[in-house]
């Protein structure tokens, strides 16, 4: 049995004052281009899941969580055919900044529950249902 290469991802529920989570989708040039999912990336070296959700809520979003209520919420495992992902998910309610896409991407507000009829990332299908039950 071929063992998969690891990822490791932090990615946040943004949720506004309506209970809308933001989620992004996949530009063209990515793998799974179009797919929808949770803003986010992969870990670097040495860094820590909460360190790596700053800064790519900054260089996705340009808003600034640092200093502003974000916890972990859930994790999830994913393989896809070529590599293992590893998602820890946060859920943010709070950011210093106004939202926009940093990277081209298109971005969009929906309640938990729509989620389910979005083309969202597989890794990130079975976070749906404990958003849905948790952001209300």
């Amino acid at each position: 049995m071929k063992k998969l290469k690891t990822v490791m991802v932090s990615a946040a529920a943004m949720v506004d004052v309506d209970n809308k989570v933001l989620i992004a989708q996949r530009q063209k040039d990515k793998f799974m281009a179009d797919y929808w999912e949770f803003p986010g990336g992969k870990l670097e070296d040495d860094e820590l899941p909460n360190q790596c959700l700053v800064r790519e809520i900054k260089e996705e979003l340009g808003v600034d969580i640092s200093d502003s209520c974000f916890t972990p919420i859930t994790f999830t495992t994913y393989e896809y055919p070529d590599f293992s992902v590893i998602i820890y998910l946060y859920i943010c309610r709070e950011w210093d900044g106004f939202i926009q896409a940093k990277e081209g991407q298109s971005l969009r507000w929906c309640r938990p529950s729509e989620l389910f009829e979005t083309k969202m990332l597989p890794a990130d299908i079975p976070l749906i249902s404990y958003l849905r039950d948790t952001v209300s």
